[in-house]
């Protein structure tokens, strides 16, 4: 065992718990949907997406697992995209529609991922996925700002993107249900 996987504090779980606490101010922000609010949900949604960036890169490169980090990283990284997108339906910045179909996606995905670790099999994430998360992100903090900046409308280039998501999200989903059924059986 590494010496650092036994470490409950190290840079890439603090990177998580950063990430978990600026969800709360993400939707205070959204609380205050002018241009500043906006603008500053925007802000902290996008350093809060560079933590997960950076927590991914420093517990592999430097073989920093724990389980404690398998558990926080997922649950980061899901409840600030399900909490951002809420936010956004409430708004009337997201079509709840499709914010259903993500985050519906992303509970089965994490459902079946857990059954399969249970009997044994482990499904990784595919490379489909990473773009997903890409999409996603740059849709959510474009539909944070939501108002047009230098002739910008970064709300019709948050609804692209969160198409984009959107498509990528059913696919990889998909992909994922494919290969949990061929592992289960």
């Amino acid at each position: 065992m590494n010496k650092n996987q036994g470490q409950i504090i190290n840079l890439p779980n603090t990177l998580s718990i950063i990430r978990l606490v600026l969800i709360p101010a993400v939707v205070v922000c959204l609380y205050f949907p002018g241009r500043l609010g906006s603008f500053l949900a925007a802000l902290f949604f996008g350093l809060a997406a560079i933590t997960d960036l950076l927590d991914g890169f420093y517990a592999r490169r430097y073989k920093i697992v724990t389980p404690l980090g398998k558990f926080l990283d997922p649950l980061a990284d899901k409840l600030l995209v399900s909490v951002t997108m809420i936010m956004l339906v409430a708004l009337d910045r997201a079509p709840a529609w499709i914010v259903i179909l993500i985050i519906g996606r992303e509970m089965a995905v994490t459902g079946l991922r857990g059954i399969a670790v249970a009997e044994g099999k482990v499904i990784e994430a595919s490379s489909l996925g990473k773009y997903k998360t890409i999409f996603q992100s740059v849709a959510l903090i474009c539909l944070a700002l939501h108002y047009q900046y230098f002739e910008v409308d970064f709300h019709d280039v948050g609804m692209t993107f969160l198409w984009g998501a959107l498509i990528l999200t059913m696919w990889s989903g998909w992909l994922y249900f494919r290969m949990i059924k061929r592992a289960l059986l």
